[in-house]
């Protein structure tokens, strides 16, 4: 029996989520008495990094150019298999939301999406995550003998356990050709994927117009942060769909959520309530954002935006 996990590379390099899933991974095995192995797909050029949280093995398999999402599900599952895994995790995002249903048919897994802490034993196997846009937990008893679940980013803090070096197997399962012809792949680069980010700064329609976004940028990268934006900011096309967070945007938990102009319509709230903490800058003390926020600035946020975009730089050069 072992614990597997997705490990998510990009470009040759890991994704930021693949350390939270390496130590949740290797915690879960702990908790289970059970061995430890990722998956990955393709070259990784600094996959010993995770060694720091206590993980020894990975199984590699080989790109294919030709696949999709079915045929790289169905080499996991292949793996998962051999490993004879009672635990296959991956990522909350686009990723690991494509390829969890398939594996788990062809496991015949229980699955949870969204889970956000560690499995308990103390009442069977169960795991926990949020609902009702935040507003409850829910706890989920799993009965198969495999499981699978995808975890939700900003979960947990990784800590580190030393410095393991990984050992990495070129797995003789292969990755077949896909039904899907992929004719090209657009990806946002330079920044931190939103559902993956610390630090967001988001606007709304109180920024008045796309020209004056430079202010959110600038205070976003003193902070090194990544932006967002509301709803209706998206829908006119001043800033790009993939910034748009809320129920019908990207649903995210950073540990900072400065949210700037945005009153905080109940369906903003319930993409950005499970944020750690959360500041409000609005010029209306009547702005429903208020009562969610951890912190709030009642002013013009073309006053007070610019004096705390200076105020962090300032005391960064210190």
């Amino acid at each position: 029996m072992s614990v597997l996990v997705y490990i998510e590379v990009q470009n040759g390099k890991l994704r930021k989520a693949s350390h939270e899933l390496a130590y949740y991974a290797v915690k879960s095995a702990e908790l289970l008495g059970v061995d430890c192995c990722g998956v990955m797909v393709g070259e990784c050029s600094d996959i010993q990094d995770l060694g720091q949280y206590g993980l020894t093995m990975i199984e590699q398999l080989s790109a294919n150019p030709n696949s999709d999402n079915m045929t790289v599900a169905s080499a996991v599952a292949e793996v998962a298999k051999a490993k004879s895994a009672s635990y296959v995790i991956f990522g909350h995002n686009s990723i690991g939301k494509s390829l969890l249903p398939s594996v788990a048919h062809k496991l015949s897994a229980g699955t949870v999406s969204g889970v956000n802490s560690l499995p308990s034993l103390d009442n069977g196997f169960t795991v926990a995550k949020t609902v009702f846009s935040g507003k409850a937990v829910a706890t989920y008893e799993l009965h198969t003998p495999v499981k699978a679940i995808t975890l939700m980013g900003n979960s947990l803090k990784p800590e580190t356990s030393g410095s393991a070096s990984i050992t990495v197997n070129a797995s003789p399962v292969q990755i077949a050709d896909g039904t899907i012809k992929v004719i090209e792949t657009r990806r946002e680069d330079g920044t931190v994927p939103l559902p993956e980010a610390e630090l967001v700064v988001s606007a709304g329609r109180g920024m008045k117009g796309p020209e004056n976004w430079t202010i959110i940028e600038e205070l976003a990268d003193v902070l090194g942060a990544t932006t967002a934006c509301s709803r209706p900011v998206a829908d006119i096309g001043w800033r790009p769909h993939h910034e748009h967070v809320g129920q019908t945007g990207v649903a995210i938990r950073p540990n900072l959520y400065i949210a700037i102009g945005i009153s905080g319509a109940i369906q903003h709230l319930a993409g950005v309530n499970s944020s750690k903490t959360i500041v409000v800058i609005n010029k209306d003390p009547e702005a429903p954002f208020f009562k969610a926020a951890d912190y709030g600035v009642c002013a013009d946020l073309f006053d007070v935006v610019p004096k705390l975009t200076a105020a962090i730089r300032k005391f960064k050069a210190n």
